[in-house]
Order: C-alpha cells, then sequence, then structure tokens
C-alpha cells in the first residue's frame, strides 16, 4: 500500500499549484486528462499542501491509489499504446 493521495483538478487551477508541496515534481511531469481539462497531482497522506487545506484549489475529488488507478482506466484518461 502506498501512502499518498491523489487528487483530481481542473486545469485552470495548473498554474496555482505550489510543486514543491507535492510529489508530482513540475507541470510538465503531470498527467492529463484526454480532452485536456482535468489533471492529477499526489501528495504523502499526512502532508496536505496548503493550496489544497486553505482552498485556493478545490479538487474536483481525492482519491487513495486504488481509486486513482481505477479512473485512469476510464475512457478519459486511458492512454491508447501505439
Amino acid at each position: 500500500m502506498n501512502h499518498y493521495t491523489y487528487a483530481d483538478i481542473n486545469i485552470n487551477d495548473l498554474g496555482l499549484v505550489d510543486f514543491s508541496q507535492t510529489i508530482t515534481t513540475a507541470a510538465n511531469t503531470i498527467r492529463i486528462s484526454n480532452d485536456n481539462l482535468f489533471f492529477i497531482i499526489k501528495w504523502w497522506d499526512n502532508q496536505t499542501p496548503t493550496f489544497i487545506t486553505d482552498g485556493t484549489i478545490i479538487p474536483v475529488s481525492t482519491m487513495n491509489q486504488t481509486q486513482c488507478l481505477s479512473l485512469m482506466l476510464t475512457a478519459n484518461w486511458l492512454t491508447v499504446p501505439y
């Protein structure tokens, strides 16, 4: 079991993310939905970023690893290999 929390966030909030508070290290390393409307970040379970706790960014959802992996298997996130 990993000890991360994942968040599905509106792409319009990308500029508000302080990547020094996440395990996702930079905007160019995030996973973006196929429709380019959402992205995923992750952080240690016990270290919720301040931009989440203070309401600067309100995630669409927060998930554990199992839930995030399930989301990645949906049509809007699934990347089909070439």
